[in-house]
C-alpha cells in the first residue's frame, strides 16, 4: 500500500484534515504539539470505476455508483518547527517517521493565523509562503545530518581497495526511505567527488536535497482556504515548486459526518452534495458556507489533494485484476474485487507481483478483458485496464 504523510508545522489541521480523510478518532486541538505519537490510517485516492463501462454497477464497497475509492495509508505525526533536524520539538520523531513516506502532503495555514512556531496569531498577519519552503528546507537538513554523521565510517571504508562511493552512498540512503533504483537516479543527476576526503559542506547539502525532491514529492495543502484571503493562495501557488491544493479539511470534515448521519448525499471528492435530512438554521447556514468554497474551489480540497499527489505526483494508474475476464469477476462472482495502484509504464507482470509474490512467481500470461485479447508481457497497462493474469500458481 502506497504511504502519504502529513507534513507541516503545529496547528496548520493536519490532524483535521487526517481525521476528515479517515473518520478516525483522533484530538484536535488548537495547541502546539496535538499529535504526539504518529497515527497511522487508512484513506483513498479516487478514480473511475471500470463497471461505468457495463451495464450494472459493480456493487464494490469501494465503488460509490462508478466513483472508485482505492486505499492508501496516511501517516500524521507531530508538527515540525524551526531546528526540527536538530531535534527541536519533535523534529527527529517526525522527520524519522516521514522516512517511509511515498509522497508527502505539506500542509499549510493558508489564512496566516499562525506564526512560525505553529502558535495562534491574527488571520492574515503571517506569511503562509514562509512554510513552503521550511518543510523542505528541515528535511534537506536533516538527511545531511544523518549523512554527515555516516561521513567518518565512509572514509574509513575508502581505505578498502574495492571501496566504491556509490555503494557507500547507497548503503547510507537507503536507510532513510530510498531505494536502490532511487539513490542510482540521484547519483547519476548530481556531481561529487569520487573520494570522500574531497567532499566539501556543500556536497553534503546538495546530493541530500536531490534526494529529498526524488525520493519525497511533495504537494503543498493550502488549509482553511475558507478563511484565508485570496492573495495568500495566489502566494503559496508562487512559491510552491509543485503543485498547490487549497483545502479546508474543516469542511469536509463536517460533510463526512454529515454523511454518515444521513444528513447529506456526499461523496468524497464530489464538487457539491445535497440536503437529505432536517437542518436547523445554524446547520443550513454552515453548509451553505461549506458549499460557497466548494464552489469556489471545485470541492473541499482534502480528495484533491490526495489524488494530487497519488495519480498527479506519484504518476500512478489503477488496473484491476480477474479470474473471469468476460464477467470481470473474481472466483466467487464478485465483479471488480480488487483495485491497485501501480507505476505508470507498469506490465501484467508487474500486476501480477503486485496481488502476490507466486503469483508473479509463476506468471505465464495475461488477457485485456476490456479487448478479450492476449498481451504481452512487455505490454504497457494503463488507467482502468482490467486483467486476467495466468500463473501456475493461480
Amino acid at each position: 500500500m502506497l504511504s502519504v504523510a502529513l507534513a507541516g508545522k503545529p496547528n496548520a489541521g493536519k490532524s483535521t484534515f487526517y481525521k476528515a480523510a479517515t473518520m478516525a478518532d483522533v484530538d484536535i486541538g488548537n495547541y502546539p504539539f496535538t499529535t504526539i505519537d504518529p497515527n497511522r490510517g487508512v484513506t483513498h485516492v479516487r478514480t473511475e470505476c471500470p463497471c461505468l463501462d457495463r451495464e450494472k454497477r459493480c456493487g464494490n464497497e469501494n465503488c460509490h455508483d462508478g466513483k472508485r475509492y482505492v486505499p492508501v495509508e496516511l501517516l500524521d505525526v507531530a508538527g515540525l518547527v524551526p531546528g526540527a533536524h536538530e531535534g527541536k520539538g519533535l523534529g527527529n520523531q517526525f522527520l524519522d517517521a516521514l522516512s517511509n513516506a511515498d509522497v508527502i502532503l505539506n500542509v499549510v495555514d493558508a489564512s496566516g493565523g499562525t506564526n512560525a512556531e505553529g502558535e495562534p496569531v491574527e488571520t492574515g498577519s503571517y506569511d503562509p509562503t514562509n512554510d513552503v519552503e521550511f518543510i523542505e528546507r528541515e528535511m534537506d537538513l536533516w538527511i545531511a545530518g544523518i549523512l554527515t554523521d555516516n561521513w567518518e565510517t565512509v572514509t574509513r571504508q575508502s581505505r578498502s581497495p574495492d571501496f566504491d562511493i556509490d555503494d557507500a552512498l547507497t548503503e547510507v540512503l537507503t536507510g532513510v526511505g530510498g531505494t536502490a533504483a532511487s539513490v542510482a537516479r540521484v547519483l547519476r543527476s548530481v556531481e561529487y567527488p569520487a573520494a570522500p576526503q574531497a567532499w566539501e559542506d556543500d556536497d553534503r547539502e546538495r546530493l541530500p536535497e536531490a534526494f529529498r525532491r526524488e525520493t519525497k514529492p511533495i504537494v503543498v495543502v493550502a488549509n482553511k482556504a475558507d478563511i484565508a484571503p485570496a492573495e495568500n493562495i495566489e502566494a503559496l501557488r508562487e512559491a510552491a515548486s509543485g503543485p498547490v491544493v487549497p483545502c479546508t479539511a474543516e469542511g469536509e470534515l463536517a460533510l463526512r459526518t454529515a454523511g454518515e448521519a444521513g444528513v447529506i448525499d456526499y461523496d468524497p471528492g464530489d464538487a457539491d452534495f445535497e440536503i437529505r435530512g432536517d437542518v436547523s438554521e445554524a446547520q443550513a447556514d454552515g453548509l451553505d458556507q461549506i458549499r460557497e468554497v466548494m464552489t469556489q474551489f471545485g470541492g473541499t480540497g482534502v480528495q484533491a489533494a490526495l489524488d494530487t499527489a497519488v495519480y498527479d505526483h506519484l504518476d500512478q494508474i489503477t488496473a484491476y485484476p480477474v479470474q473471469n475476464e468476460t464477467r470481470w469477476t473474481d472466483g466467487q462472482g464478485n465483479t471488480l474485487p480488487d483495485a491497485f495502484l501501480l507505476d505508470t509504464g507498469a506490465t501484467p507482470k508487474d500486476l501480477a507481483y503486485a496481488v502476490h509474490s507466486d503469483i508473479g512467481d509463476g506468471y505465464l500470461h495475461a488477457v485485456d478483458a476490456r479487448a478479450d485479447r492476449r498481451v504481452g508481457e512487455d505490454h504497457e497497462l494503463t488507467e482502468g485496464d482490467v486483467v486476467k493474469i495466468v500463473s501456475t500458481a493461480s
